[in-house]
């Protein structure tokens, strides 16, 4: 396995939940992260707590001149890029009667066409390093929620996409990957109207009794599977389940 030590590492929707959870594990074993999203405070709040090791550009993942943006301040910030980690996205729910267009043009814009246009501005700098990309899955692939079907064909697409991408880019030493999530706290679904901090907390904590092993997880084991993706050398093509069981499809008395 590769070390982590002194490796270049972009993340989008770096400022808070998994994508800051990545940024401090990371910084922790001596990578150069440089954390993305469209809001600047959190950013520059996550980087002074993390330390120099970390930087920050704020810009969003649909704007292709962000996204030049974003690779650029990682290559100079890590001197090259080894990791990109796309996790910045966005969430919508509604029933099948109440889809908008706009909208569903939009979170895929957002959850799958952004990271796939970031990865084509990353890609020249991964094949110099023989690095890796990583997306992000969701259970919602695995255990269906009502109401949640834009998000999970999000979801789906980048799961499928990562195989694909790995079949192509395996002949430049290029890896791909995918960390699968389960029951998780992060902004998401307040950053989207749907809730507020207390309310998002409250419920997913309440789905504690859904995971196999009885709770919901930490950013910080999450954050473990894209260590390993990102270091082991002979995997890609993978998608990798952290997920407490929670898709498993069982329910804790």
């Amino acid at each position: 396995m590769r070390a982590l030590e002194g490796m270049s590492v972009l993340i989008t929707g770096g400022g808070s939940g998994i994508g800051e959870g990545a940024a401090k594990h990371f910084v922790s074993k001596g990578a150069k992260v440089t954390i993305t999203g469209r809001r600047e405070e959190p950013l520059q709040q996550a980087v002074e707590i993390i330390g120099p090791n970390a930087a920050y550009v704020a810009g969003d993942v649909t704007i292709s001149d962000d996204r030049v943006r974003m690779v650029e301040a990682a290559v100079e910030h890590g001197k090259g890029l080894d990791v990109l980690i796309s996790n910045a996205g966005n969430i919508y729910r509604c029933d099948v009667e109440d889809y908008d267009e706009d909208q569903l043009l939009g979170l895929f814009h957002s959850n799958v066409v952004g990271g796939m246009m970031l990865l084509k501005e990353s890609i020249h700098h991964l094949k110099e390093s023989k690095g890796c990309a990583l997306f992000v899955g969701s259970v919602h692939t695995q255990r269906a929620f009502p109401n949640a079907s834009p998000y999970a064909a999000t979801k789906g697409a980048l799961e499928t996409l990562t195989g694909v991408l790995a079949a192509e880019l395996g002949k430049y030493d290029v890896r791909v990957g995918c960390v699968r999530p389960g029951g998780v706290i992060t902004e998401i679904n307040v950053r989207a109207g749907l809730s507020t901090a207390d309310e998002a907390r409250e419920r997913l904590e309440g789905m504690g009794n859904m995971h196999a092993l009885g709770r919901i997880g930490t950013v910080e084991e999450v954050a473990e599977a894209f260590e390993y993706l990102a270091t082991a050398e002979w995997a890609t093509g993978n998608v990798l389940t952290i997920d407490g069981g929670l898709g498993l499809g069982v329910t804790q008395e």
